[in-house]
């Protein structure tokens, strides 16, 4: 298990940190802090419809690494229905399954960061199912709108 959580870390610090289109990740930047934005983020989740499955802490393994955070995790959202169906019918969707949020703080701020949904689109050929990762963007989007407006 341990090797799976450095490779993810090294997947996630990758992806941060490498140049990738902009539509590809959505972030958003709150001046709350860890654990406000935290809970600022599970609340509008759920007042979304979707479901908080998993938070995996990683900052123990970014702090062996050298990083100076302590405040770092994965929440993994969804709707169950939802991500079975979808990992049921397109197999190659269930390493992407559930959708996973990074949340972390940095320089007396919170960042979250997420996969743009529309990336798993791209991976089945179905029109009808694609509805449902462009409803999933929006979703994010209004989360995210969520958590920066918890600032005011």
């Amino acid at each position: 298990m341990k090797i799976l959580n450095k490779y993810f870390l090294v997947l996630v610090m990758a992806l941060i940190s490498s140049p990738v289109l902009a539509g590809d990740l959505l972030m958003v930047r709150t001046q709350q802090s860890f654990p406000e934005a935290m809970l600022a983020l599970q609340t509008s989740v759920k007042e979304h419809g979707y479901e908080v499955t998993r938070v995996q802490r990683i900052d123990i393994g970014l702090t062996g690494m050298g990083y100076k955070t302590d405040k770092y995790r994965v929440v993994f959202v969804g709707k169950p229905s939802e991500i079975q169906y979808l990992i049921n019918k397109y197999p190659v969707l269930a390493a992407y399954m559930p959708p996973q949020i990074s949340i972390f703080a940095e320089h007396g701020e919170t960042v979250l960061v997420t996969a743009n949904p529309l990336i798993y689109a791209e991976m089945i050929d179905e029109e009808a199912d694609k509805v449902l990762f462009r409803r999933w963007e929006s979703d994010v989007y209004s989360v995210f709108d969520d958590v920066r407006d918890a600032d005011e």
